[in-house]
């Protein structure tokens, strides 16, 4: 099944067949009957103001599996009198591709449109998706993509220009309790649930409508003579693997997420993101590489002992491994959250790089040189060096930058954690060298 509502809509007379799929016999005859997405559906939303216009572009719908992306495309091509073709860029070839828009041409010179839906539609590769383009412009197809990956970078720009991207989220809990009551409905019984086994059997269909469905066929099948609690019910069903694609959109979600959830000292939401992507598969290694370039970028200077911290966690996990050594990561994770911040030395050093390209090879200055040979001593290398154990306080105060390169503030600690001392020696240094200079 391509998706949660991916068929035609049954004839009336076929509705109650036992023998057909629960997700079969649910599928909406309109978009009025579509579950959730109301932010693309809504009378003001995107898809609402198209159709009440009657002008409806090609489209991309980007979402996970399950929220009804395959229907909403099939109940548009209903609504606005196109015929309704359907691909998988799996499964699909140049070859089908080319029989595809001559039918669609065809079609078109006999007075109706199409509208192709593409499922998978970033599997296709940029030569592939570049065939939709003239189609696409001259109206002999309005193209429907779905795809689960990040279109910015999945799909060429030139399909995405001619495209509107709408984002279909997951189900919420509100959706599949309706779904949930549509579906005893449909059944003409009740769950054998109590509330609390109704709320984990939501949980763990994990925001898919699909799952969720098959999951009540499960149930429903049961013969008990009570409702079934939470664990009783948990003994009977696999939760649905979290979603999460280590390669993919989702991991890069959820590391910013670990990484924004530790800038905002926040050690309950640090913990919560590395568990979710510990239990998704995530490799430890690549969390404790995280954490140690959080340490430098986030906290710095401002507790030197962060780095060293997160260093040790990763050498720990690597004798102990999993599960032991992960919670030496979640140490970690729990320091660096609430540690003292400061990127001043982050800022300092990006700032330090953009001033080095600009000033090229300009040398240093020759009074910081040493002079080893004659011709260097007479080059006039070391002429003029105050060393700096010699002076007042320890601290002459020379310039070493290169000559005509006015002297930059490039690292400005915080008042936060140890860069407050770090930001007192700076000033100390900065009037004591205003002193030496006059």
């Amino acid at each position: 099944m391509a998706d949660l509502f991916g068929s035609p809509a049954p004839a009336s007379g076929d509705a109650q067949q036992p023998n057909r799929p629960l997700a079969d016999r649910l599928r909406p005859r309109s978009l009025a009957e579509v579950i959730g997405q109301q932010q693309v559906l809504g009378p003001e939303a995107p898809l609402g103001v198209m159709l009440a216009s009657g002008s409806l572009s090609s489209l991309i719908f980007w979402g996970p599996p399950g929220v009804g992306k395959t229907t909403i495309a099939r109940l548009l091509a209903q609504e606005t009198d196109l015929h309704f073709m359907q691909i998988s860029a799996i499964f699909t070839g140049v070859p089908e591709l080319r029989k595809v828009f001559e039918a669609a041409k065809i079609r078109r010179q006999n007075g109706q449109g199409t509208l192709l839906f593409v499922d998978e539609i970033h599997r296709f590769n940029k030569a592939q998706q570049d065939g939709f383009l003239p189609h696409m412009e001259d109206g002999t197809i309005l193209l429907v993509g779905a795809t689960t990956e990040n279109p910015s970078f999945e799909l060429n720009a030139a399909v995405l220009s001619r495209s509107q991207v709408l984002v279909l989220g997951r189900l919420s809990l509100a959706d599949l309790e309706h779904l949930t009551q549509r579906a005893e409905k449909e059944l003409g019984r009740a769950l054998p649930l109590s509330g609390d086994a109704r709320d984990a059997l939501h949980e763990m269909a994990d925001g898919d409508g699909r799952a969720l469905l098959n999951l009540i066929e499960q149930v429903a099948a049961w013969t008990v003579e009570a409702p079934l609690g939470r664990e009783a019910l948990a003994t009977r069903l696999m939760r649905r693997a979290a979603k999460f694609d280590k390669s993919g959109d989702e991991h890069y979600n959820l590391i910013s997420a670990l990484h924004k959830s530790i800038r905002g000292s926040d050690p309950d939401a640090a913990l919560y993101w590395l568990a979710r992507m510990l239990e998704g598969g995530e490799d430890p290694r690549f969390l404790a590489r995280r954490l140690t370039m959080m340490s430098t970028e986030d906290i710095g200077m401002a507790d030197p002992q962060a780095n060293t911290v997160c260093l040790n966690a990763w050498q720990t996990y690597e004798r102990l491994g999993s599960p032991e050594g992960e919670l030496a990561l979640a140490n970690a994770a729990v320091y660096l959250a609430l540690a003292p911040k400061s990127n001043a030395v982050y800022v300092g050093i990006k700032a330090a790089r953009r001033l080095a390209k600009q000033t090229g090879s300009a040398p240093p200055p020759k009074h910081i040189l040493n002079a080893p040979t004659k011709l260097m001593s007479e080059q006039g290398y070391g002429d003029g060096y105050a060393y700096d154990h010699d002076a007042e306080d320890g601290f002459s105060g020379q310039n070493y930058f290169p000559d005509g390169v006015k002297r930059p503030v490039l690292y400005q600690p915080v008042e936060r954690g140890f860069e407050r001392e770090l930001k007192r020696r700076t000033d100390y240094f900065a009037n004591l060298r205003a002193k030496r200079n006059k």
